[in-house]
């Protein structure tokens, strides 16, 4: 293994995974003639964490209750206070969808720590929850374990609550509450770790903006990452830039359809790398030729966002949207990361359960029965060996680390497939042995037709798994896969696969807009553009204005006096962040002269998770005008930028439609 820093480095984990792999011992390797790894090759832990793909993150903070989406660390203590919390309730759930694992988020931004720690009076104690006597985290674990599934942590770097947040003793107290959680709750599979780090927040009082420099002030790799090898060396370390699963760089939990697992961090400026501060252009994709083993982790919420919301009990990802994005993560060589987020009961709201429940259905069923099962096999070259440990009868035994292998020299060797008869399948499964790194190029697959063979579908990456969707389902009992590498190919597993077809019923609450037919922009401060785009209905265009100094307001006569419920800004849709909103005020008006502040705050998450920002108002409205002020643009480092509206809309009301 080499040291994210550059240093050649064996830890206990790396060492273990040698020795099974057999990289020791050169007379068994010998025997076996085994292929010699190409490239970096995973550590047992996160061979454990490949194997695992799919997992979910539990959201659950007194943000929970201030419906937000992130808190600001204001909220007291006492308004935790989930009175029918039910961990069993939740982790049956996930399990009920497949999942292999589930981590608590033990703090979040707002720095309240779910577990009685010692390093700060923000915590689980000082709420009435178990009178003050419980522990979230352990009920979480304990619950966890019980479904048989493997248990991980997320503490939050970023502390909005910490008075001593931005200087040392805050990074000190940081690692100590690693400690008391890698040290209370049993082995973990990962510690994760997010690139939030630093902006406004409470701050015991302070109520002000704290910027740290993100690549020194935690000292990742010198001070705090060698806590977890030490005390937790079954977990994978998890950031945007590893050092064992990395972000695939955006919160839709989708990877490109080429996603390599071998990936090179390096800082945005092309020195040292942390969370928070990288060069992101291949997070993604990673890197052909990248230096270590950092696959991808797709997240993504079940929800619209990462905590419970009561308006969007509706909007939850159907079991067929999960299905998809299973296709797009696991899919494609990453790993799966649901969002679940508990409501303030402290249960998952039963459209949750239901989606959850529907998914498990429908990926059991798909991937109950390999249609390729009993198939015959002529490969064009079989390792020099022993037959049945190199042979092409290994894709077929469910096993990932067994494997069909050519020779060094035949880098693009052929296998025919017959099925023994016709079989309809629209999903193609192929693995690689990973022990032995990521070897294969590309894969084409061909399907024999009369006269001769028709290529039917290909892909790049393999690695860990590779999932190939077929536009539609097709009949044929032969097949040709071609594969192309730069050194000998060691393929572990083919399958062939019919998605199921289940049944699931949802009613989705939509809001209602107010007509925009009618508007006009009155006293409009922002220069530059087209404000048309900003209200044309179409999700693909916005508005960008020219660069002005902020705060700024839009003032609209909306042509009436309407009853309003809430507004909603929707960010740019391109993948671009300029002129994003983060923090606003609504006022509304009947007459255009007297104003009344109806919402104020700040849209958290919004470069990662650019959905639609609702706010719904505490009391409905009545007003004619509205007045919309931007106080601040994310990522912005000064107030003078542009800002970018895809959609604006008020709503007056709500309807359910079935889907």
């Amino acid at each position: 293994m080499i040291g994210i820093n550059g240093n050649k480095c064996i830890n206990l984990i790396s060492l273990a995974a040698l020795i099974a792999f057999g990289a020791c011992d050169s007379s068994d390797g010998q025997q076996k003639n085994e292929p010699a790894p190409y490239g970096p090759i995973p550590t047992a832990a996160q061979l454990n964490w490949h194997e695992m793909e799919l997992y979910g993150l539990i959201h659950f903070t007194p943000t929970t209750f201030q419906n937000k989406e992130w808190g600001f660390g204001d909220a007291p203590a006492s308004l935790f206070n989930p009175q029918h919390f039910d961990a069993n309730q939740i982790a049956a759930a996930a399990k009920s969808a497949g999942f292999k694992g589930l981590i608590s988020v033990a703090k979040h931004h707002d720095g309240f720590c779910l577990w009685p720690t010692k390093t700060t009076d923000y915590n689980i104690t000082h709420s009435p929850w178990r009178n003050g006597s419980g522990d979230m985290v352990k009920e979480f674990m304990e619950a966890v374990r019980k479904q048989g599934m493997q248990f991980g942590i997320y503490v939050s770097a970023w502390d909005r609550h910490d008075p001593e947040y931005g200087n040392e003793k805050y990074a000190d107290a940081y690692r100590e509450q690693l400690r008391e959680l890698y040290s209370g709750y049993g082995e973990l599979f990962t510690s994760w770790h997010d690139g939030a780090n630093g902006g406004d927040g409470y701050y015991g009082g302070a109520n002000e903006m704290r910027k740290i420099d993100r690549s020194s002030y935690y000292e990742w790799q010198e001070k705090t990452w060698p806590i977890t090898r030490e005390m937790q060396p079954t977990a994978v370390i998890f950031s945007d830039i590893g050092p064992d699963t990395r972000w695939v760089g955006n919160e839709k939990g989708i990877a490109p359809e080429t996603s390599w697992a071998t990936f090179t961090p390096i800082g945005p400026d092309g020195g040292k790398a942390a969370p928070g501060h990288i060069d992101d252009r291949f997070l993604g994709t990673g890197k052909r030729d990248g230096k270590f083993w950092i696959p991808a982790e797709c997240d993504v919420p079940l929800r619209p966002g990462w905590f419970y919301h009561p308006e969007q009990d509706n909007q939850v990802k159907s079991p067929d949207q999960l299905f998809d994005l299973y296709l797009k993560s696991v899919g494609r060589g990453a790993a799966l990361n649901l969002g679940l987020a508990p409501n303030t009961d402290g249960l998952l709201h039963p459209a949750d359960v239901a989606a959850l429940e529907g998914f498990g259905i429908k990926l059991t069923e798909t991937f109950a029965t390999n249609l390729a099962a009993g198939a015959q096999f002529e490969a064009s070259n079989v390792r020099e060996g022993d037959t049945g440990h190199f042979g092409p009868d290994n894709l077929l035994d469910d096993d990932r680390y067994s494997y069909w292998a050519s020779d060094d020299d035949m880098t693009s060797p052929e296998l025919i497939i017959d099925l023994g008869s016709t079989k309809t399948f629209d999903l193609i499964r192929l693995r690689e042995n990973i022990k032995l790194g990521q070897r294969l190029d590309s894969v084409w697959v061909d399907v024999w037709n009369d006269t001769g063979w028709t290529p039917l579908a290909r892909a790049t990456s393999i690695g860990a798994s590779r999932i190939i969707p077929l536009e539609e389902p097709i009949i044929a009992q032969r097949l040709r896969l071609r594969l192309f590498a730069p050194v000998a190919v060691a393929l572990s597993d083919f399958g062939l696969f019919r998605v199921a077809q289940t049944s699931y019923s949802l009613s989705e609450t939509v809001r209602v807009g107010v007509d925009r037919a009618n508007w006009q922009m009155i006293d409009n401060d922002f220069k530059g553009g087209d404000p048309a785009l900003a209200v044309d209905g179409k999700k693909e265009t916005f508005w960008l204005t020219a660069e002005t100094d902020l705060p700024q307001q839009l003032v609209v006569d909306m042509g009436h006096i309407h009853t309003l419920s809430g507004f909603g800004y929707l960010p740019r849709q391109d993948g671009e962040t300029a002129g994003l909103v983060s923090r606003y005020k609504l006022a509304t008006s009947r007459d255009g002269i007297t104003w009344d502040t109806t919402a104020a705050g700040e849209f958290a998450n919004i470069v990662a998770n650019p959905i639609e920002q609702y706010v719904a108002f505490d009391n409905k409205v009545e007003a004619r005008y509205f007045r919309f002020t931007v106080d601040a643009i994310a990522s912005a480092e000064h107030y003078r930028s542009r800002v970018s509206i895809a959609e604006f809309n008020i709503y007056n009301g709500r309807a359910d439609r079935d889907l």
